[in-house]
């Protein structure tokens, strides 16, 4: 699946890992976090800002793998959960 889309419920797509940075991270401006289902246990890892609270979604996290992935792709130690 590296590099292609997955299109779910709705219309909404989003990608699968393709390697590559999705998004521009700014430190000063957002954090890193893992928005996780209570219901599903679903994993989204994204970038929420600091001032608004909204969530900008990169990728969706299947297992520990694409979570490290994630990590070392935008050099992150630690993501904070949110529900």
């Amino acid at each position: 699946m590296t590099g292609e889309r997955i299109k779910y419920m709705f219309g909404r797509r989003k990608s699968s890992r393709t390697g590559e940075k999705e998004h521009n991270y700014d430190k000063s401006t957002e954090k890193p976090v893992l928005r996780c289902s209570i219901c599903t246990g679903e994993q989204v890892a994204g970038f929420q800002d600091l001032k608004t609270g909204v969530f900008h979604e990169v990728c969706l996290i299947r297992n520990e793998k694409e979570l490290e992935d994630f990590k070392n792709d935008y050099g992150l130690d630690f993501i904070e959960k949110i529900y």
